[in-house]
């Protein structure tokens, strides 16, 4: 209030009151958010509450908006607020992860009386991320013998599905170790593991790997796979797709499978997500060509289709990647600066896609996200930095 809002307490709290009126002329269900609740003083707290609900509010949430408190703090802090609004309004919590405990301070809030949980797939966020909404979800489930009666509406077959859609468009991918939607969340390479879940999978999982949608990764589709049994393995893996949608889907399917012996789920998962959130091609590749060497210069030759015209350069850069991208930059005269780029295998085996992720400011004005799928690494790389591109320049317009 002082440093950031420069108000009085009298008219932080008019604020409050005029706000939520104003946002009940529109809708009868209005949320009123106390930035930074777990650092404020709980009798200033309430009187904003109070002012809050006067108002109309029907769900107060109280944030710790900068991962400052510890689980058993959140609950003696929630349970008097539960106990002070007394049914007047739900009592939301809203936690940050800066000091790791985002997902115990959520429970611990539930516990106390909390009714909502506002929190992210993966944990994505700002600083250090949010409340893991799955770890969440499965912690309620998990642990009925202590969230006795409580449930959420939360279809958990969705959450790898929805975890790897969101880590595929934003760049971003759980760390291997993270809780329920980590790579290594369900492996055990200890001999001694091993030979207890073989015997009795509970003797060492808590949870089902298809609890959260995670299936055997069985390989069911090749080259010789025809479009029946593409849809029904999109409808098996949860994707609805149009007419339009399906055919392109499946064309980029066919030559992927002339590329890739084996095809696995998140392969298919991958394609699709990419499909879906693909921007209309200002440029398209046609044609690439690079080179590396451990002396010398790397070089790339490109061509891209630009309103139905080829347009062809080369360029030398400090390594293959850099190549490419300078010969994006010449063809379109347009030019990029990267601020981040990340690689990794989709699925497994040598010939596994590598998806590309890159962050490219342009023109020095605004920084866009591009995303490249492909066998070929130079190629993924090549289609991420054009799709970011595309991006831009579909947001120009």
């Amino acid at each position: 209030m002082e440093y950031k809002l420069k108000k009085s307490p009298a008219e932080v709290i008019k604020i409050a009151q005029n706000a939520v009126a104003y946002a009940r002329t529109f809708v009868n269900d209005v949320e009123f958010s106390c930035e930074d609740a777990g650092r404020s003083e709980i009798s200033f707290l309430k009187e904003v509450v109070d002012a809050a609900i006067e108002a109309g509010a029907t769900t107060i949430n109280l944030p710790d908006t900068v991962g400052y408190r510890l689980p058993n703090e959140i609950y003696d802090f929630i349970k008097d607020m539960v106990e002070y609004i007394n049914g007047r309004a739900i009592v939301s919590v809203h936690n940050h992860d800066d000091l790791g405990v985002s997902t115990a301070n959520s429970l611990f809030g539930v516990m106390a009386g909390a009714r909502q949980v506002e929190c992210t797939i993966n944990g994505i966020g700002e600083r250090a991320g949010n409340a893991s909404l799955e770890e969440i979800v499965m912690a309620i489930k998990t642990r009925k013998d202590i969230f006795k009666g409580l449930y959420t509406d939360i279809n958990t077959k969705e959450i790898y599905p929805t975890s790897r859609l969101v880590a595929s468009i934003t760049g971003m991918e759980p760390q291997a170790n993270k809780a329920i939607v980590g790579k290594n969340a369900f492996l055990h390479e200890s001999g001694i593991h091993q030979d207890g879940v073989l015997k009795h999978p509970e003797t060492y999982e808590i949870i089902k790997a298809s609890d959260i949608g995670l299936e055997n990764d069985n390989i069911v589709l090749g080259k010789h796979s025809g479009r029946h049994a593409f849809k029904d393995k999109l409808k098996s893996l949860g994707f609805e797709l149009s007419e339009e949608e399906l055919n392109n889907s499946f064309e980029k399917f066919k030559v992927l499978a002339d590329k890739k012996k084996d095809i696995y789920d998140d392969d298919i998962r991958a394609l699709i997500s990419d499909e879906l959130v693909k921007v209309p091609e200002v440029y398209e590749i046609v044609t690439l060509t690079s080179s590396s060497c451990n002396k010398g210069h790397a070089s790339a030759s490109l061509t891209l289709k630009y309103n139905d015209e080829l347009i062809s350069d080369s360029a030398i850069g400090n390594g293959s990647v850099d190549g490419i991208f300078k010969a994006v930059d010449r063809i379109t005269k347009i030019t990029g600066v990267l601020k981040d780029y990340q690689v990794g295998a989709v699925s497994k085996g040598k010939d596994a896609i590598a998806r590309v992720v890159v962050k490219v400011e342009f023109e020095g004005k605004k920084t866009v996200i591009g995303h490249g799928l492909d066998v070929d690494t130079m190629l993924s790389s090549a289609k991420a930095y054009v799709s970011a591109l595309n991006s831009y320049l579909n947001m120009a317009k």
